[in-house]
């Protein structure tokens, strides 16, 4: 492709609303461009990336066993309400009504339509297993779009489900396309990490994230160096510390007047809030729960979902908590409180000497004793991990990084098969439920993750396998001579098989420059008056390396070596 026949509006500066080196470096080569919050177009050479992404995604979904479809991306709101999940997942969803009166919704995710679907085509064991997978565009009407591709309302995505009739054959599907996805992102030049992960609303007994490590991240990893056990922070499972011997130290009234927050007592009483224990009061269904936590720690609510068997639990309200506890909010603590539930993190168990509120406006407790004056119903791990907590599968210390969410695999079980009444006979007649296992690859985020990780002050450096094209051909003060031996070079290179970006722009070497380290094909050749004076033209990595002088009858077998890409990796 000729630079001057296509689309690549770079930028000389760094665009203002860019937050992260993606959506920087996205913008600034000339391959997105922002449409509105959370909406981009794909411009000429974004659009090739993406789909030599989906290319590699398709061809390893289909050596894993997956049959595609497609299915619309407009949808029902009446399978939502057979799910059951439409109260939770309502407020991302951009819904419309139909002429004909009916609810519809652009779809999130499609777990309810592909079961539905293959409730209504498949009914006897012999059908089984199958992984059905699309490739196409989900809406999410985020709140808050940021990080340019990381995080839109709309976005290209790979989503697959399998259906099997027993756990252990749903357990072998599972196993298929986690392989699959490791492929798919070591093919695309990502070095991911696996990580437990929280099903969430979707549902189902295990998940795992696969993480792109990267400052920017949206999501938090608790990593074990001892035995490699990693989660996300919403799953990261704490080994209870041990018990520290509480205070003897008579229990004392101290005024606390207009004092709420853990960081304003611990100016006022001059105490570290590792002393302190919070109590949070939580709705649990009909009834009220109260969450105790040290000072320092915060809630992970992923957990307390889990330890209270609720979908979601709610903080109580003002007049709820003054019901409770007698004090408006603040001022709320466990001694003295009376039915009422007491659920506590492992962390109070390291209060020796508490501080805490004293279910009195302006009044807070000195010298609490855990055992002494007041009983815990219940310890759990309820807190966020942080840096240096013990990790639950060995004697060692978790350490806090960051990551991008490529891609999310999740055991569903038959949730979704039971409510959308997905059942097939098996070898004896009966009818059973589908087991379901759910599989997503986030296709335009991982465009974003690859310039994450590969990327330097110039611009990005892609991969041979994702790159928009193989080869930046710079044809440098071109006269007569210099267009000629580039036009040849050119047509060439694209005769054999290589793609090629022939800059034959009138514009300076400087600029040339510039563009190509900023756009980052994987090699860059140039052809100059001083290097055909010598019968060489020249050849440089992008990612780094010494100038390589070559004769152009030797450029192509150069460049096939360099190169070195797999069958299927680009397009033709």
């Amino acid at each position: 492709m000729r630079w001057s026949r296509t689309l690549i509006p770079t930028l000389k500066e760094d665009p203002q609303e860019a937050e992260v080196a993606s959506h920087r470096l996205l913008l600034r080569a000339g391959m997105i461009r922002k449409l509105t919050s959370g909406l981009y177009t794909y411009l000429p050479l974004g659009l090739r990336v993406l789909r030599k992404v989906e290319a590699i995604v398709r061809e390893e979904m289909d050596s894993a066993g997956a049959r595609e479809v497609r299915m619309p991306i407009l949808q029902p709101m009446e399978l939502w309400e057979r799910s059951g999940r439409r109260a939770v997942m309502e407020e991302i969803m951009l819904t419309s009504q139909s002429r004909q009166g009916r609810e519809m919704a652009l779809g999130p995710t499609h777990e309810e339509v592909v079961t539905a679907l293959v409730a209504a085509e498949v009914g006897s064991y012999r059908q089984v297993p199958l992984n059905l997978y699309q490739i196409g565009p989900k809406f999410r009407d985020e709140i808050r779009p940021r990080f340019g591709l990381v995080r839109c309302k709309e976005f290209l995505m790979k989503d697959a489900y399998s259906f099997d009739c027993s756990e252990a054959a749903a357990e072998k599907s599972y196993r298929l396309i986690f392989e699959a996805y490791l492929r798919i992102f070591s093919r695309c030049g990502l070095k991911v990490e696996t990580v437990e992960a929280d099903t969430g609303v979707m549902g189902g007994s295990l998940s795992h994230e696969f993480m792109v490590p990267a400052s920017s991240g949206e999501d938090g990893i608790a990593a074990c160096p001892s035995c490699g056990y990693a989660a996300n922070l919403e799953k990261a499972q704490l080994r209870p510390p041990e018990p520290a011997a509480p205070t003897a130290e008579e229990l004392q009234t101290v005024e606390t007047p207009g004092m709420k927050s853990v960081a304003e007592l611990t100016s006022f009483l001059s105490a570290p809030p590792e002393r302190f224990i919070k109590t949070l009061l939580y709705r649990a269904g009909a009834a009220i729960v109260a969450v105790l936590i040290r000072g320092d720690r915060q809630v992970n609510e992923s957990k307390l979902k889990r330890a209270l068997a609720v979908e979601e639990p709610a903080l109580a309200g003002e007049e709820e908590i003054r019901k409770v506890t007698g004090a408006p909010m603040g001022f709320s603590g466990p001694v003295g409180l009376k039915g009422i539930r007491l659920l506590a993190d492992y962390s109070v168990l390291t209060i020796a000497d508490g501080i805490t509120g004293a279910n009195r406006e302006d009044l807070h407790l000195l010298h609490v004793n855990r055992e002494r004056d007041f009983k815990v119903d219940e310890y759990a791990d309820l807190a966020v991990a942080a840096a240096g907590d013990g990790c639950s599968r060995c004697a060692g210390r978790l350490t806090i990084g960051r990551g991008i969410e490529v891609g999310h695999t999740f055991k569903l079980g038959d949730k979704y098969s039971r409510a959308l009444g997905a059942t097939v006979t098996d070898e004896k007649g009966r009818e059973i439920p589908l087991i379901m296992g759910c599989y997503g690859i986030g296709i335009s985020r991982m465009v974003a993750a690859v310039v994450e990780q590969n990327h330097d002050s110039a611009g990005i450096v892609w991969p041979p396998s994702v790159a928009p094209y193989q080869v930046a051909l710079l044809a440098l003060n071109p006269d007569e001579e210099v267009s000629s031996r580039a036009d040849g070079i050119y047509r060439g290179l694209a005769a054999a098989g290589l793609e090629v970006l022939y800059d034959d722009r009138p514009v300076s070497a400087g600029i040339k420059f510039n563009d190509a380290d900023l756009v980052g094909l994987p090699i860059r050749v140039v052809v100059g008056k001083k290097s055909l004076r010598a019968g060489k033209v020249e050849l440089r990595d992008r990612s780094g390396g010494e100038v390589e002088s070559v004769s152009p009858d030797d450029l192509l077998e150069s460049l096939r070596r360099r190169l070195e890409v797999r069958p299927g990796d680009n397009l033709k």
